[in-house]
């Protein structure tokens, strides 16, 4: 079968790779239907991370259950499937308090997974799911075409803003500042609002972002940064600042930016993959009892709450597709990621 391999900064190519195959019981293999480039794949392709060895790559997809092991009972064959970034059994005691992603049997797409096994990768034709009763979740039927894009968001970018939200505190009346305009950022705008944040403030300097950000519910857009930035925003909020922040980028620069704009007593919530040095300012934390929450984003727990929205179309977050490519074109996918001349790029295998 056809996969997406990186073999360095900047170089990333599909290759024929063996089909993947039950390895053990408790796994299933998924025809991929859809999948993604996601901006933290730009550490590696970037040389921000250094990317190591040639590997595997991609972590979002949705596709069509083609086999099962003897132990699969949630599952079936047919099944169409939402697959989150990692991998889990949902049931140990960290999946039980909802924290997915420190699962006792936790792996990730593209390594080893929890005996030791090589793991597919999301960016190809077929993956081998691991612990597929706990890891995939199944929808009410196959998506059509205009609402499959909506529905790969469930894989990462939209549980990933909504705990941004959720970590910080955001809740009916709060206001709001989402720090990044990327898919991520945009996918909290859409949280914010969703749990009834009355006034949601996008950090954006791109008018395509921008109109989106509007389109999914925030009331106001700053295109400042900096301190600058953040004097912007307490203006539009009675020179207070937001209840909350959203930081979705990951470097040192979006993390000062959250960190000045919320409001003494206020919560940041950050998902954005570090990269870049982000550090935590712990004295201006400790002076203005500002709080700094969130983590990695375990969407598993999230994707059965926020499907039902996805599904009845109340909510649209597959517009932050703005780009669509093929399996084969890949490499222009992560070069228009990397150009920001798309959001988030779409790929059909």
């Amino acid at each position: 079968m056809r996969a997406t391999v990186i073999h360095g900064p900047r170089d990333v190519r599909v290759e024929q790779v063996p089909d993947p195959v039950i390895h053990r019981p408790t796994d299933a293999v998924v025809r991929v239907v859809a999948t993604c480039v996601c901006g933290s794949d730009l550490w590696g392709y970037r040389g921000v991370r250094a990317p190591g060895e040639p590997h595997r790559i991609g972590h979002e997809f949705v596709g069509v259950v083609e086999e099962v092991g003897v132990e699969v009972r949630r599952v079936h064959v047919g099944d169409f499937v939402v697959a989150p970034f990692s991998i889990s059994d949902n049931t140990c005691v960290h999946c039980r308090h909802g924290v997915h992603t420190s699962c006792e049997r936790a792996a990730w797409w593209g390594s080893p997974d929890h005996e030791g096994i090589s793991s597919d990768a999301a960016q190809g034709e077929y993956v081998r799911v691991p612990l597929a009763d706990g890891t995939l979740v199944v929808t009410p039927e196959h998506p059509d075409a205009a609402l499959l894009p909506h529905v790969l968001t469930l894989t990462d970018v939209l549980g990933t803003g909504h705990h941004a939200a959720l970590s910080a505190g955001v809740h009916a009346g709060s206001t709001v500042a989402v720090v990044g305009d990327g898919a991520v950022g945009l996918c909290g705008v859409i949280a914010a609002r969703r749990l009834g944040a009355e006034r949601i403030v996008a950090f954006s300097r791109h008018p395509a972002r921008q109109a989106l950000a509007r389109r999914f519910g925030a009331t106001d857009v700053v295109a400042e940064r900096g301190d600058d930035g953040a004097a912007a925003v307490h203006d539009l909020l009675d020179g207070v600042g937001p209840d909350a922040v959203l930081e979705c980028v990951g470097t040192k620069e979006s993390m000062d930016q959250a960190l000045a704009t919320v409001r003494p007593g206020g919560r940041v919530g950050f998902v954005g993959v570090p990269a870049g040095g982000p550090e935590l300012r712990v004295q201006t934390m400790f002076s203005s009892n500002k709080g700094v929450v969130g983590g990695v984003a375990p969407v598993r727990g999230y994707i059965e709450g926020l499907l039902p929205d996805v599904w009845a179309g109340t909510i649209e977050p597959g517009l932050v597709f703005d780009g669509t490519f093929g399996l084969d074109d890949i490499a222009d996918a992560y070069r228009a990621m990397d150009e920001r001349t798309v959001t988030k790029a779409f790929v059909l295998p």
